[in-house]
């Protein structure tokens, strides 16, 4: 028999939804099965499936330690990591027991499912460098937010359930401020400004541009902008976004909405601008950066703000020190 404390990280979930994390060798069936005979207990009482679980109950799981074993066995990869496939400590902005505050660098995914790839994803990363320090029987550090796969920055992820319940809840009430750079093509015509356009995303769209601007079905998006420099190698700019909203593609859709395309943006961009800084400058993404956040923090109910500096390729374009 196996005995489980519920703890905040655990609660507030379907007792059937739970054992399918505990055990994710097991089919449902299986899951069912188990509370049916009665081999499940809840505060030393049968449960329905639906029953929501609460932190501090006790669940007793009766079940051989051999099959038991087996439907908890997990494949250990992180000892498989090579030191460029782990987490650079010097990518962390910021730690505490809440939060885990990256600075992604360009060409690495998010999350697996964004893409249905086995490619190597920022949250594997995340959750192999905190491996077993955290202490909850079903949740994973999970991301709050997501960047595209080229875009370089801030990325937050919630090391509690608690505080991913927070921080999401905050995402949705456009209560985090984000806030973005980027070296565009051109300048805009005021120096200060705000881009409204509601944009549509192609559901099944082929290429990256899935996004359609100023479609009548299409979604309200607003972003504020400020022109920091201009001229730089004679035709650039760099341009400051703060989100209002946080629609796919969105600040690269808006840029290039008032013709001033984001740098190495394949997709929304000057094609022929891209090739030259390619050749010129090495420039082979999109050159936007997530370079600061502003939110409450979940537990210590204050407001907060981290930066992360610009990566090499960016930063050498504008001639800046890394």
């Amino acid at each position: 028999m196996k005995q489980f404390t519920i703890t905040s990280n655990d609660a507030n979930q379907r007792l059937d939804k739970f054992l399918k994390k505990l055990l994710p060798n097991a089919a449902l069936s299986l899951i069912y099965k188990l509370n049916r005979k009665n081999s499940v207990k809840v505060n030393r009482k049968r449960e329905d499936n639906e029953y929501k679980i609460q932190e501090g109950d006790s669940i007793e799981l009766f079940v051989k330690d051999e099959e038991y074993a087996m439907l908890t066995a997990v494949t250990k990869s992180v000892s498989q990591r090579t030191d460029k496939e782990r987490l650079d400590i010097k990518d962390i902005v910021y730690e505490d027991g809440d939060l885990l505050i990256v600075n992604k660098n360009p060409g690495t995914i998010v999350h697996p499912g964004d893409f249905k790839t086995t490619e190597l994803s920022l949250i594997a990363q995340a959750q192999d460098y905190l491996g077993e320090k955290l202490s909850s029987l079903t949740f994973k550090p999970s991301l709050i937010h997501r960047i595209d796969k080229d875009t370089s920055g801030i990325v937050m992820i919630a090391k509690t359930k608690p505080s991913l319940d927070v921080m999401l809840w905050a995402l949705q009430s456009n209560k985090i401020e984000k806030v973005y750079l980027a070296v565009c093509l051109g300048t805009p015509p005021e120096t200060r400004g705000v881009i409204r356009r509601k944009l549509r995303r192609l559901e099944h769209a082929e290429r990256e541009n899935k996004i359609v601007v100023d479609d009548e079905n299409g979604q309200t998006a607003v972003t504020h902008y400020q022109v920091l420099e201009t001229g730089i190698h004679g035709k650039y700019s760099l341009i400051e976004c703060t989100l209002e909203t946080g629609r796919m593609h969105q600040i690269r859709v808006h840029l290039a909405s008032i013709g001033c395309p984001v740098l190495g943006d394949n997709a929304y961009g000057d094609k022929q601008e891209n090739a030259f800084a390619k050749r010129a400058y090495e420039i082979g993404r999109q050159l936007l950066h997530a370079s600061r956040i502003g939110f409450v923090h979940p537990s210590k109910k204050v407001p907060v703000t981290y930066t992360a500096k610009l990566k090499k390729d960016m930063a050498g374009l504008l001639g800046r020190n890394q």
